[in-house]
Parts: C-alpha cells; sequence; structure tokens
C-alpha cells in the first residue's frame, strides 16, 4: 500500500512541493521500513525522480546506448541462440529498443527451465552471456537455490536476478532503470523491491553462447 502511496504523491507534483510530498510519503512507511537505508534510497527515487541504486550497482550513462552500427550494437544476436530463443525477437529486443520486453512468461515457452536444471545439477549455477557478444553478464543463482529463482522469474514473468548475481564488468544500469551490457545490449530493468535490486531481464537478451558464439 505505501508503494502505491508513493506514485500517487508523485502524480501530484505539480500542486504541492516536493520537499512536503518527501515528507508526507515517508513519515507514512513503518518504522521498520524507514531504518533501512535502501528503502530511503528508494523513496528518494520514486518522488524526486533521481535513480541513485545503491552499490553494488554499477550505473552508466546514456552514451552506452548510442547509435552503431547495428542498433544500439555493432553486431546482430547469434543465430543460435540456447533455450531456442527467437532470433528476431532476440534482435529487436536487444539491438532496436528501449523500453519494450519479451511478453511475461516467455521465458518458460523455451527450453530455459529443463537446461538450466540440468546445468545447475552439473555446476550449481547457470552462465547467461550477452546474446550479442557472447560476454557473461549474469550467474545465478547466488544466495538461494534454483527453485527460488525460478519462483522468484515466474512471479514477476521475466528471469529476475539479483545485485550478487550480476557481472559488474559487462552490465550498467542507467538513471532511468534500463538495464544494458557495456556493449550496448538492452537487457532489461532495474525494479527494486523490499530486498533491495531486481534485475527483471529478458531471457532473449542473455541466450548468448561464450565468446560471440557462432553468428
Amino acid at each position: 500500500m505505501a508503494r502505491h502511496s508513493f506514485f500517487l504523491l508523485a502524480s501530484t507534483l505539480s500542486s504541492a512541493s516536493t520537499s512536503t510530498l518527501f515528507t508526507t510519503a515517508f513519515s507514512t512507511l513503518p518504522v521498520t521500513v524507514r531504518s533501512n537505508n535502501f528503502n530511503k534510497l528508494i523513496t528518494r527515487n520514486m518522488i524526486f525522480g533521481k535513480k541513485e541504486y545503491p552499490a553494488p550497482c554499477v550505473m552508466g550513462d546514456e552514451s552506452i546506448m548510442s547509435p552503431k552500427a547495428h542498433g544500439t550494437s555493432e553486431t546482430p544476436v547469434q543465430k543460435n541462440l540456447r533455450w531456442n530463443c527467437d532470433y528476431d525477437t532476440a534482435d529487436r529486443i536487444c539491438n532496436f529498443n528501449r523500453h519494450y520486453a519479451e511478453y511475461a512468461g516467455y521465458w518458460t515457452t523455451t527450453t530455459f527451465v529443463e537446461e538450466a536444471r540440468k546445468e545447475y545439477e552439473e555446476k550449481g549455477e547457470i552462465m547467461f552471456y550477452d546474446s550479442n557478444t557472447g560476454k557473461p553478464l549474469f550467474v545465478a543463482p547466488k544466495g538461494r537455490d534454483l527453485n527460488a529463482f525460478l519462483k522468484e522469474s515466474q512471479s514477476h514473468g521475466w528471469p529476475s536476478f539479483r545485485d550478487e548475481e550480476v557481472v559488474w564488468e559487462n552490465v550498467r544500469c542507467l538513471s532511468n532503470g534500463e538495464a544494458v551490457s557495456v556493449d550496448g545490449t538492452h537487457l532489461g530493468h532495474n525494479l527494486p523491491d523490499g530486498k533491495g535490486n531486481r534485475y527483471c531481464i529478458n531471457l532473449v537478451s542473455v541466450a548468448g553462447k561464450p565468446d560471440g558464439g557462432a553468428n
């Protein structure tokens, strides 16, 4: 309920001072939430429109997504993506898109769950590679088991990663919440919740094969 109140307050910025709105919204939070630094930061973001995501999230700037040889990337997506992900959908979302996503639940229509369970049994984790470059972007699950990762992803509609599951060498988060690779691949968005940053990611964006695969 508090989160919905924030959105309502933010929508009335034109009729009230931002300082008054922030004070009102923040004072309605339970004490346990108000004492949490992460929630304080998210509250400020929602009221003032300023996006700062706490470490270990690594922020990037808009230049990462500047026009390149193939949309926002230098290359199209790999031809033979993992988990039978659709090439055309992947290329459109990864390279010619900043806001839209594969439909909710798309990842469950692929071979991902079956193959992920096998990889998890063998290695204890699943690697997710950039569909354009093949660079590692996410490693999951970490700090939880596979069932917990799948349950959260199922709940939100898209694979959902936490801070410790991100390969920050190759991933950035823009001020608007967009999650991207350092090479200009659109990945999804950071949609924080009470547990912290949550990266809601298109499976087609992280279905590459290591080191570029075979284009």
